[in-house]
């Protein structure tokens, strides 16, 4: 008997290890995964568990990162917090990340152009060093001109992001009275959300009584510039989109990508770089995770941080979604100078700071801007477009080039309403995605108040409440994080998400 029970031990510990597994384990190490990871840790206590954080390339991040363009870097990404976006705030201070320093203030020097000719520009900015009294007439003298092309449009426009926002805010309500969703669509319903997903951006604006100037030039402009697509998009995301071209926007001096970096130091995860999942197979009690590498690992509880629009994952047994398109927003950075002519301009002085686009199918690009003057002879440009702008075509918009660098994103969904939602919980067990609200908005304090509904979510359906370990390297770590609500925390000021 003793010979046989040494015979079949090799055989029975494997299966006595997976069953026993109590790993967390997260695919993505974005904003949407770390947050998940810390909100995970800071509402647990302290129990033998792992969590383990998955991501493929070889930085956390996902889609925020910087870009290096001849020794300045800049935001490749998501680029701006508003200070009223709670969860990323709290995380920035927490974390000790300060604000990045801007020479520019909060007044862009915005032109329109249709593809021949600009047919807006606002005021160009005073020169740099000017008094605070010559910049306020400024910035009353561009909203007088802005007020004479759009009038009352442009009042109807902040109403209807105002009611978005007093109910988006909802999320950030006590525990007490905030529930846990298992699907977005209750989420939404809850806030009084959902119907804006139901219905087009266009068709909501008109039913706010928002002219069709207004619609085609200036809320037009937003949408390409912030989810490079047009007011056919779902009114939520729309409404998102505008809210983000509030002023008072900052930036992490050093880049954003540092709030995914610190909030997975602050979980004590155990980050696995450069190693994809490239399958996930129900075990029973388990998941068993196969990577790239090759390695296994067995997960009491999976979460997908990441969209499944464009990895390849295989699910066993299968998983259901609808499917769903991601818009790729091409990010291209120009070390140059702008050709005056291309824009039917006699000088590059004449040519405005920001340049947004109508949707007009022969314009190659959605947005110019200036990061950077050097000199008047020398500029760092981001500009976004739907298609890779080659050097031919770069070469006709631009006079010269000293340095180009292109990115290529899968950003956002490519919305369209209705919108349909996959589900948060991917096999009624303990198979999670964060990514499935990202159909109603994308962007990073979208993508932690949906990392926080899922965190828990898995807490609530815990076989056994307190999961996830604090390592022992806590004790030398960050600040003491703590998950809380933010109840309590509401003003007048508007929330850009």
């Amino acid at each position: 008997m003793p010979a046989l029970f040494l015979f079949l031990l090799p055989l029975l510990l494997p299966s006595l290890g997976a069953s026993t597994a109590e790993d967390i384990c997260i695919v993505g190490g974005g904003i949407s995964g770390s947050s998940t990871a810390f909100f995970l840790t800071n509402n647990t206590a302290p129990t033998p568990a792992r969590l383990r954080v998955f991501e493929r390339r070889d930085r956390v991040g996902g889609r925020l990162a910087t870009v290096s363009v001849a020794g300045d870097n800049f935001e490749a990404g998501g680029s701006v917090i508003h200070p009223r976006n709670l969860h990323v705030r709290r995380f920035a201070d927490l974390l000790g990340l300060a604000a990045r320093d801007d020479d520019e203030g909060d007044d862009d020097w915005l032109g329109i152009w249709d593809g021949g000719r600009f047919v807006f520009r606002t005021l160009r900015p005073p020169p740099p060093g000017s008094s605070w009294l010559r910049r306020r007439l400024h910035s009353l003298a561009n909203s007088l001109l802005l007020f004479r092309r759009y009038g009352f449009s442009l009042l109807r426009m902040d109403s209807f992001v105002q009611e978005m926002l007093q109910k988006f805010l909802l999320y950030y309500n006590g525990f007490e009275s905030r529930p846990v969703f298992d699907n977005v669509e209750e989420m939404l319903k809850w806030s009084g959300l959902y119907g804006l997903t139901q219905r087009t951006l266009q068709e909501e604006l008109i039913h706010a009584g928002l002219n069709s100037q207004t619609i085609s030039e200036l809320v037009t402009v937003i949408t390409r510039i912030n989810y490079g697509q047009s007011v056919s998009i779902s009114g939520l995301a729309g409404a998102v989109s505008l809210a983000g071209s509030e002023s008072g926007l900052w930036a992490i001096k050093g880049g954003n990508w540092q709030l995914a970096a610190g909030l997975l130091k602050a979980a004590s995860a155990t980050l696995h770089l450069q190693e994809g999942i490239d399958s996930i197979s129900d075990a029973g009690d388990y998941y068993v995770l196969k990577s790239n590498k090759g390695h296994e690992y067995n997960c009491t509880v999976t979460v997908v941080a990441t969209p499944l629009d464009e990895v390849n994952i295989s699910f066993t047994p299968p998983i259901s979604i609808p499917p769903r398109k991601m818009q790729h927003t091409h990010a291209t950075f120009v070390r140059g100078l702008l050709n005056p002519k291309f824009f039917g301009l006699n000088s590059v002085s004449d040519i405005p700071e920001l340049i947004g686009t109508m949707e007009v199918p022969d314009i190659p690009f959605s947005s110019i801007s200036v990061l950077k003057k050097h000199s008047e002879h020398d500029m760092t440009y981001k500009a976004f477009s739907r298609a890779k702008l080659d050097d031919s075509l770069l070469d006709q918009i631009f006079s010269t080039r000293e340095e180009t660098i292109r990115i290529n994103w899968p950003a956002y969904p490519h919305y369209h309403a209705p919108e349909d939602f996959a589900p948060i919980i991917l096999d009624g067990k303990q198979l999670y995605y964060v990514n499935s609200f990202e159909s109603a908005a994308s962007a990073m304090e979208t993508g932690a108040v949906a990392a926080e509904n899922v965190a828990r979510l898995i807490i609530s359906r815990l076989p056994r409440a307190g999961l996830l370990l604090l390592s022992e390297e806590d004790a030398g770590g960050p600040p003491e994080p703590h998950m809380e609500s933010f109840a309590g925390e509401e003003d007048s000021r508007c929330i850009d998400l």
